[in-house]
């Protein structure tokens, strides 16, 4: 058949149906067109909306082992067509090509991981007679399926994310409406080619396109979703909170992540783990390392090294084997990040490296002299740009990285267990990373945040929880 992405790039009711304007996709380096995908219409969405309802009775009643199968196919098929996903990635994406194959990686173990959880979704019996009400009682209760869920996804992993919403809810028996980012949709495009050729029932997949103000607004209004799964920005998180009525909801939102460095801490490491952690894919993650915190003892060394590591990473085209830091989303955002900067250091703070844009592309940039008012420090970035900021002691640098709206996830450097407790029992976030910059993530791990930074989690087994809802069952004894 024609290519899906070139001729529709809307997958409802289990075929590639035509939609309304086509948006174009280009490559986010050179900017030359790679694709095209047609937005879906107000008629589009519902059909969407319909195909998947329909589906419900169909999914709910598909078995744990074929569920199972599915999903480990899914797996074995992005495996089998990495380097095909990786290409499209780092074009549509900017994202480097080798971090392009780890996340193919990592979405091939996600569809794996979903379809192990498959076989464990059960209950547990209630001794009901614990109270006297409950004399003559059998109970016990069983996770069923929500129904439909809404997939709502961002551009930066445009499979790994998608996966972290359609491979749980096809674990769970339910319909997925995808609704994936504008900026990188031919990744949803192949993947639902992937779900089809493994065997998925027709209508549990429809795929749809377009502005989130209209297409958005109507999928995370409808009364047919049961459950929304929503990776972005806090301020369309609340958003989708206040639009959405009674209906379940998780949110994993911004961050503005933290490192403290204890004076003990292995300062090599720390720069090495930094370094990558805060420029690595442009900084487009919401788990980047943003603000560093180092002790005042070795803030010079520490310095000095992360200027050294900064500088060694190679900068260019994504789809070449040595780039480190490609372009941004687009030329809009670079100049967000670049704008940022130039606030900053009219305010006083100093650019230790980097400061430079052409067009998309923004150097990995390392600030000092920051303060917490400034927008590189406060709010999140979503760029190549970081703070190195001294402290008093440890206990100052646990009272910074707490000083935000934000509570994804947040590191600490140091070998003492004693600084190791303090801060897990302190720090305000979803997850604490000890020896290892916030942005690491095992993708069966309860991922999520505190305060702005979203509700609910995400990891197979525990977005199944938020995908399904529990049934009592009270049978009253002969």
């Amino acid at each position: 058949m024609a290519n899906p992405a070139l001729s529709s790039g809307l997958f409802i009711g289990g075929q590639w149906v035509p939609g309304g304007p086509v948006v174009e996709v280009t490559n986010k380096y050179d900017g030359t067109s790679i694709g095209r995908v047609a937005s879906a219409r107000p008629q589009d969405v519902e059909a969407a909306l319909t195909s998947a309802h329909t589906a419900v009775e169909t999914m709910a009643a598909l078995s744990a082992h074929r569920r199972a199968e599915i999903l480990h196919k899914v797996s074995g098929l992005l495996t089998a067509k990495r380097e095909t996903f990786a290409r499209t990635i780092a074009a549509e994406a900017g994202k480097p090509i080798k971090m392009a194959r780890i996340e193919v990686d990592r979405a091939s173990a996600t569809f794996a991981l979903a379809g192990d959880e498959a076989r464990r979704i059960h209950g547990e019996t209630v001794p009901l007679d614990a109270v006297p009400s409950g004399e003559g009682y059998f109970g016990f209760w069983v996770r069923r399926p929500i129904g439909v869920v809404l997939a709502i996804t961002p551009f930066n992993f445009p499979l790994n994310l998608v996966a972290h919403k359609v491979a749980p809810a096809i674990a769970a028996g339910n319909a997925v409406v995808l609704k994936p980012a504008l900026q990188t949709p031919l990744t949803a495009v192949a993947l639902v080619e992937v779900l089809l050729e493994a065997g998925l029932p027709e209508g549990a997949i429809n795929l749809v396109q377009g502005p989130g103000g209209t297409v958005g607004e109507a999928l995370v209004t409808d009364a047919r979703v049961g459950a929304i799964s929503f990776t972005g920005s806090a301020a369309v998180g609340r958003g989708i909170v206040a639009r959405a009525g009674i209906k379940k909801v998780t949110l994993e939102l911004g961050n503005s992540s933290p490192v403290i460095v204890a004076a003990d801490a292995d300062l090599g490491a720390v720069a090495g783990r930094c370094a990558r952690g805060a420029f690595a894919y442009a900084g487009q993650v919401c788990i980047s390392v943003q603000r560093i915190y180092a002790d005042r003892s070795i803030f010079a060394p520490l310095r000095d090294r992360l200027i050294e590591e900064t500088r060694a990473l190679v900068v260019g085209d994504p789809l070449d084997d040595r780039t480190d830091v490609g372009p941004m989303i687009s030329v809009d955002e670079a100049a967000r990040a670049e704008s940022w900067v130039a606030e900053s250091t009219n305010a006083g703070a100093k650019i230790l490296v980097g400061g430079k844009r052409d067009r998309a592309v923004y150097w990995p940039t390392l600030l000092s002299d920051t303060t917490p008012d400034m927008r590189v420090v406060g709010q999140e970035v979503f760029a190549p740009v970081a703070s190195l900021i001294a402290c008093a002691d440890f206990d100052e640098a646990l009272r910074s990285a707490n000083a935000t709206a934000y509570g994804l996830q947040a590191a600490v450097f140091t070998r003492d267990i004693d600084r190791i407790l303090r801060a897990v029992g302190r720090l305000d976030f979803g997850g604490v990373i000890v020896n290892d910059v916030p942005g690491f993530r095992a993708d069966h791990m309860p991922y999520g945040g505190n305060k702005q930074s979203g509700i609910g989690r995400e990891g197979l087994r525990f977005a199944i929880e938020d995908m399904t809802n529990i049934q009592m069952v009270a049978i009253r004894k002969g």
